[in-house]
């Protein structure tokens, strides 16, 4: 497989435990199959930066792909619950949080690969709406796939570091890669606006029937 990272340096030997614990799946090396989106990753400071890119060897891994039809969004929500750091503080969102790390939450630390949603300033506020009781799991799961940031490839043990292997960094304009950012970005927040308008529907779920019904993995009100 062929991975790319966005970066404003060259990288090429990534540092296990190198990035930031409060990433969503904590520690770990974040990967992209799309060339286009590592670009607009490294110049998402607005400087110029650089799309590294690696090829990697997973047979023999362990890896939690979070997309899997065994796995459902909340899940994924459980894990960006436990490492993202900044939260709305209303109680009821308190509540989410714990509610659903302690019926959803998939510990990552057995796994070498973790493969799912990648959760960017936008999207991570669509999160926040649905754990605040604002929009439905239904309206989540749509905003979700706005933008098409796709899915990210994340490396978290030394055996998945070990099997890195680099190939090239190519440099990335800024001028032209953090405007892409910018409008991938401004058109997924105005889908997301007209979504939220749209009417739900009387058989939607919301994260306050999530705990009052107990609803827990399997639930095929998930699906």
């Amino acid at each position: 497989m062929i991975v790319y990272h966005g970066s404003d340096h060259i990288i090429e030997v990534p540092v296990y435990n190198g990035s930031k614990r409060t990433n969503e799946y904590g520690y770990g090396f974040y990967t992209t199959e799309s060339l286009e989106l590592a670009k607009e990753w490294a110049c998402s400071d607005n400087t110029n930066g650089f799309a590294n890119s690696y090829e990697v060897e997973l047979s023999g891994l362990n890896i939690l792909n979070l997309n899997a039809p065994e796995y459902n969004i909340l899940n994924w929500l459980a894990i960006l619950t436990k490492y993202r750091s900044y939260w709305q503080k209303t109680s009821i969102a308190e509540e989410a949080k714990n509610y659903l790390q302690q019926h959803f939450f998939v510990d990552p630390t057995p796994y070498d690969v973790i493969i799912g949603y990648r959760a960017d300033d936008s999207y991570f506020s669509f999160v926040q709406d649905f754990v605040a009781g604002t929009i439905s799991l239904s309206k989540l799961s749509e905003a979700m796939r706005l933008g098409k940031l796709g899915e990210q490839i994340v490396f978290k043990s030394k055996e998945a570091f070990s099997r890195i292997r680099f190939i090239e960094a190519e440099p990335v304009d800024a001028t032209t890669y953090y405007e892409k950012k910018s409008d991938r970005d401004r058109d997924a927040r105005r889908q997301y606006r007209i979504t939220r308008q749209e009417a739900d529907n009387i058989n939607d779920i919301f994260m306050i029937d999530i705990m009052r019904e107990g609803i827990e993995n399997g639930d095929s009100r998930l699906r």
